[in-house]
C-alpha cells in the first residue's frame, strides 16, 4: 500500500529541493550534535531518521512513550543500522524534574528539535486536558528554549501547525500563542518552525483510524464534506530538518499549495484505502447498520462505511498556512514556502497571559470559558465557536 496513491499523489513534493540541498545538508547534519524532543510521534519519528540516515555526530531522542521509543529504535536499526555517533534515546516527559536532570546533567547540542505537542482538536473538550495542552503546546516550549539558551545550542526548531494560521480552534490557538513566545526567545537564540498540513496515517489521525478499524473489525466512519491536504511522514521529516538546519531567525516554513498537493476529502481516501485492501465500500444509513453490517459484509468483499457532514467544535472549512499580513519568500525553493517575521514582541500580553494561567491553576479546579476568554484576549479574531458537539461523541 503506497500512501501517495491514498492521497491521491504521485510524487514526493519535496524530492527536488533536497536534491538540490543534499550536499549541504549532510556535511551540516554529519558535523552536529542533535536533540530530537518527541522524537517518537510520527512527525518526531520522521524527524529523527531524517538525523540519522546523514551520520550525526550526537543524536539524542527524548519522548514521554516508552512503546513508541522501542519500536522507533527497532526501526531505525532494521532500515538504517548504525552510525558512528553517539545515539541514544531517554523515555522522559520534558515537563518532569527528571528531564532538567537529564539536560544538566549534559545538554549540549547545537540544534534542539522540539516535535511534542498535543495535537488533537479533540482535546480541547475538557478543561484540563485543554490545560495540559496550554502547558505541553506553549510552556514546555517556552523552557525547552530557555535550555536550549542556557547552554549555548546554536539554533532551536519547533513545529508549528497550519491551523495556526487564523485558528478556528484551541488547539490551533495555542500554536499560534506558542508562535509569540517563540518570538520573544528568538531575541536570544535563532528559532526557525513550520506549519504544515495533516501527516497521512500518523498515530491517532483518522486515516491511521481507518487501519485500526480494519484490523479490529470495525466500520469506517469519515466526514464527507471536509477537505485536507496531506503530507507523508517522510515529507513531514524533511520538511522540518530542513526548516532548521536552513531556516534563519524567526523564519515558519510551509508547502506550496498548488496541484503537487492534492486536497482531497477523509471519504475519498477511505474509499481508495478499502479498495487497496479488495473491499468495496457500503454506504450504511446510520451507526448501528455499520455495526451490525461488518460482522457480514467482509465476507462477500464489501466493508460498511457511515460518511457524514462534520458538526463538531473546531473543524475549519479550508486549510491555509499563512495569514495576508504575513511576509513571504516563494522563490528559494521550490516546493517550500518561507514565512519571513521581524521582532515584534508584546511582552505585556505574554506575561499576562502567563500569570492568568498560573491564576487559573491555583485554584486546583477550573472550567473552560475563562481559557477561551483568554485565548480571544490574545488573540482578537480568534474564529472560535462552540457547538457543544467533540468528535469523542462519534464512532
Amino acid at each position: 500500500m503506497k500512501i501517495l496513491n491514498l492521497i491521491g499523489r504521485e510524487i514526493e513534493l519535496f524530492e527536488n529541493d533536497i536534491a538540490t540541498h543534499e550536499n549541504e545538508l549532510s556535511e551540516i547534519v554529519g558535523n552536529s550534535s542533535f536533540l530530537v524532543i518527541g522524537g517518537a510521534g510520527s512527525i518526531g519519528q520522521a524527524v529523527t531518521k531524517e538525523i540519522f540516515k546523514r551520520n550525526p555526530k550526537k543524536l539524542h531522542v527524548v519522548d514521554i512513550s516508552e512503546n513508541n521509543m522501542v519500536e522507533l529504535v527497532r526501526d531505525i536499526r532494521s532500515s538504517f543500522g548504525y552510525i558512528d555517533g553517539d545515539f541514544q534515546t531517554f523515555a522522559l516527559d520534558i515537563g518532569s524534574r527528571e528531564y532538567d536532570a537529564f539536560i544538566e546533567a549534559d545538554g549540549k547540542y547545537d540544534y534542539v528539535l522540539n516535535l511534542s505537542a498535543l495535537k488533537h482538536v479533540r482535546s480541547e473538550k475538557d478543561p484540563f486536558t485543554l490545560m495540559r495542552m496550554i502547558e505541553v503546546n506553549i510552556f514546555n516550549t517556552d523552557k525547552t528554549i530557555k535550555q536550549a539558551i542556557a547552554k549555548g545550542s546554536k539554533k532551536y526548531f519547533c513545529v508549528s501547525t497550519d491551523k495556526a494560521a487564523n485558528p478556528v480552534n484551541m488547539m490551533g490557538a495555542s500554536k499560534r500563542i506558542m508562535e509569540m513566545f517563540l518570538m520573544r526567545n528568538s531575541a536570544e537564540i535563532p528559532i526557525s518552525t513550520a506549519r504544515f498540513a495533516n501527516v497521512a496515517f500518523s498515530d491517532g489521525s483518522l486515516l491511521h483510524g481507518f487501519d485500526q478499524r480494519i484490523k479490529k473489525g470495525q466500520p469506517i466512519v469519515a466526514p464527507n464534506d471536509i477537505k485536507r491536504y496531506f503530507v507523508i511522514p517522510q515529507e513531514s521529516g524533511e520538511l522540518c530538518l530542513m526548516s532548521c538546519i536552513f531556516g534563519d531567525n524567526r523564519d515558519i516554513f510551509f508547502p506550496k499549495l498548488d496541484e503537487g498537493l492534492h486536497l482531497i476529502s477523509f471519504a475519498d481516501i477511505a474509499v481508495k484505502y478499502l479498495r487497496s485492501l479488495g473491499y468495496e465500500p457500503y454506504l450504511c444509513e446510520n451507526e448501528q447498520e455499520a455495526r451490525d453490517l461488518v460482522k457480514v459484509l467482509p465476507k462477500e468483499g464489501k466493508w460498511p462505511c457511515l460518511f457524514t457532514g462534520s458538526d463538531t467544535t473546531g473543524e475549519k472549512d479550508f486549510e491555509e498556512f499563512f495569514t495576508n499580513s504575513e511576509t513571504l519568500d516563494m522563490n528559494r525553493f521550490q516546493k517550500l514556502g518561507v514565512i519571513k517575521n521581524k521582532l515584534e514582541v508584546n511582552h505585556k500580553k505574554l506575561e499576562y497571559f502567563e500569570n492568568t494561567i498560573d491564576q487559573i491553576k491555583q485554584q486546583r479546579t477550573w472550567s473552560k470559558e475563562p481559557i477561551v476568554d483568554l485565548f480571544f484576549e490574545m488573540i482578537p479574531a480568534f474564529g472560535h465557536k462552540e457547538t457543544g458537539k467533540y468528535l469523542d461523541s462519534k464512532m
